[in-house]
């Protein structure tokens, strides 16, 4: 029996009367398609978008018949129709794809890297297993069809997103995955377009941003730096001409318009000299920039490196390259300003209009959580290798863990990048648009907060965790990205900024301890053991070493701090203070 237009709008319809002639047009799969087209983001678009796939297959019956029998693919589908617009129309271009969705292994397993790419490859007519694979379908077709499976696993990927609560780590993990796949199979059709002279030159494709940190959105310019070498017997300048051509061809593989539409721009910006310097250069070209002319900015942008395509084994050649640079950035002069200084020209440059629904670049957004993870990374990354990782979440989570970052801060920033990915994820599913800011309209808000499992006031709720979350993370950057500690630390040599005890009696002995001996038995007292207020210690005392060694008596302000910390030891505030506040410590050196 047919709902009625009352009921359809109590589970969630706007329109009830337009609800109820759709369902009646779906015929006897109707009713049991009412509750997964009611529990999706926008239930009148989905139901908008059944009946438009639908009226594309081949044979409709046996479609909506097959839908009614699986709960699991009509919720997969229903999810994706009511969330995506760009998806219902690519599904109505390309009917035969809702067959994806009723793949039972959806919702437990995740696409492994390497099938995606095998599939890419072979759209186009690429062997997945050769060392330098060539596009054999001609060229139109490949570009049109690199588009059209693109999309396919796309939408594999948005339906588990969307139907089985994807974490969102994990499915921007697995669009980077796709993201790279998709170079892999651009270059392949780029290397037909380029002929034979291609085989003059090996290229790798770096990605960078949040290709390279596998944390990608669904729609956003994929940043990459080429790197070539010319294979073996070849002229240096017919490689060079070669390696260009191979880039500019995937550039404009990916990046141009058909009539499958676009996937994404390729930014190549990141390179040495930017638009302005080459677009490819060998790994010695690379290395002799870095070393004499990058900027504070571009080591910050380099902690993401990771090849993802062409040439693996050069790739691994330039990362391998570039990471002590890395590394050791966070002791340039004016380091930690830099990094600050840059967080607030992005701040200054948002438009008034946009500044208060921002995701990404507004004060308690994206880049506030990105910037302070970073600049943690990078000043004590220098001599703790545990927090290196090139995702923002695991490089947090390792931050807290630590004792660099403080547990409830920790766990709240976590949160709260985790709220603001997963919602501008949402926003950007609905026309696969790169866009970061948060809609005014009211259909548009219902539709995010529906998406995000906020059913009963999906308007006022979203507006409620937003602010709350923006809030807490604008509350914890100032607090971490401008802790004066910071500035402290990144001042001391990289192996002097984790304290480590076989090293520490002979850099007592520099900075002027009577008593080195004693002094290493105040250290052990002070660091022993694996518990949280260990790790706060071995974070604190590099910077009070150095800061007690410019005193008069460096063995009785030590001395003094070890019974301090141990009278106060168990006080949850004292070691916080301590780190948090970086004034304090110093002042506490001084006094001692």
């Amino acid at each position: 029996m047919t709902p009625t237009a009352g009921s359809l709008v109590r589970l969630g319809f706007l329109d009830g009367a337009a609800a109820r002639a759709g369902i009646e047009r779906l015929g006897a799969a109707g009713p049991q398609l009412t509750s997964p087209l009611a529990a999706s983001a926008d239930p009148d678009a989905a139901i908008e978008g059944l009946l438009r796939l639908a009226d594309a297959v081949e044979d409709r019956e046996a479609m909506l018949g097959e839908l009614a029998d699986d709960e699991g693919t009509a919720m997969r589908l229903c999810s994706v129709l009511g969330a995506s617009e760009a998806l219902a129309a690519h599904l109505a271009r390309h009917p035969e794809q809702w067959r994806e969705l009723s793949d039972p292994t959806l919702g437990t397993t995740r696409s492994p890297a390497f099938a995606m790419r095998a599939a890419l490859l072979e759209c186009v007519g690429a062997d997945p297993l050769a060392e330098r694979p060539v596009a054999t379908v001609p060229d139109a077709e490949a570009v049109d069809a690199l588009r059209v499976h693109y999309r396919r696993i796309l939408l594999r990927l948005v339906a588990r997103d969307l139907a089985h609560d994807l974490a969102i780590d994990d499915a921007a993990a697995e669009i980077a995955d796709l993201a790279a796949g998709t170079l892999e199979a651009a270059l392949a059709v780029a290397r037909a377009r380029v002929g034979e002279t291609a085989a003059a030159a090996t290229l790798a494709v770096i990605a960078m941003g949040k290709c390279g940190g596998h944390e990608l959105n669904y729609v956003s310019d994929v940043d990459v730096i080429f790197v070539f070498e010319p294979t073996e017997g070849a002229d240096e300048g017919v490689a060079l001409r070669a390696a260009t051509q191979l880039a500019s061809n995937l550039i404009q593989v990916c990046s141009d318009h058909t009539g499958e539409g676009t996937i994404w721009p390729v930014d190549a910006n990141l390179r040495p000299e930017g638009s302005a310097g080459p677009l490819v250069r060998t790994l010695a070209s690379h290395r002799g920039y870095y070393e004499k002319w990058a900027k504070t900015w571009e080591f910050q942008a380099l902690l993401k490196a990771r090849p993802v395509a062409g040439d693996l084994e050069l790739g691994r050649s330039y990362v391998e390259m570039i990471e002590p640079m890395v590394w050791s950035a966070a002791e340039r002069d004016g380091f930690v300003h830099d990094v600050q200084a840059m967080r607030r020209r992005v701040l200054e440059h948002i438009p008034a209009h946009e500044a208060g629904r921002q995701l990404k670049l507004g004060s308690g957004g994206l880049r506030d959580v990105e910037f302070a993870v970073q600049l943690l990374q990078l000043v004590h990354g220098r001599a703790d290798a545990s927090v290196r990782s090139a995702t923002t979440l695991s490089a947090l989570a390792e931050l807290t863990r630590g004792g660099y970052v403080g547990r409830e801060d920790g766990e709240a920033l976590h949160d709260a990048y985790a709220f603001l990915r997963t919602l501008e994820h949402r926003i950007q599913l609905h026309r696969l648009r790169r866009t970061h800011v948060l809609p005014e309209d009211e259909a548009s808000l219902r539709r995010l907060g529906r998406s995000l499992g906020l059913y009963s006031e999906p308007i006022a709720e979203l507006d409620k965790q937003w602010k709350y979350h923006r809030r807490e993370v604008r509350r914890l950057h100032e607090k971490i990205f401008y802790r004066p500690l910071l500035a402290a630390v990144a001042k001391l040599a990289g192996t002097d900024a984790r304290l480590s005890l076989d090293a520490a009696e002979a850099r007592l002995s520099a900075l002027g301890y009577d008593d080195p001996k004693g002094a290493l038995r105040h250290l052990e007292a002070l660091t022993a053991g694996v518990s949280r207020t260990s790790d706060i210690q071995r974070t604190l005392l590099p910077v009070m070493l150095s800061w007690f060694g410019d005193s008069p008596d460096p063995d009785a302000g030590l001395f003094g701090f070890r019974r301090l910390s141990e009278s106060l030891g168990r006080s949850s505030w004292y070691l916080k203070m301590l780190r948090d506040e970086g004034q304090v410590a110093e002042r506490l050196a001084f006094l001692l």
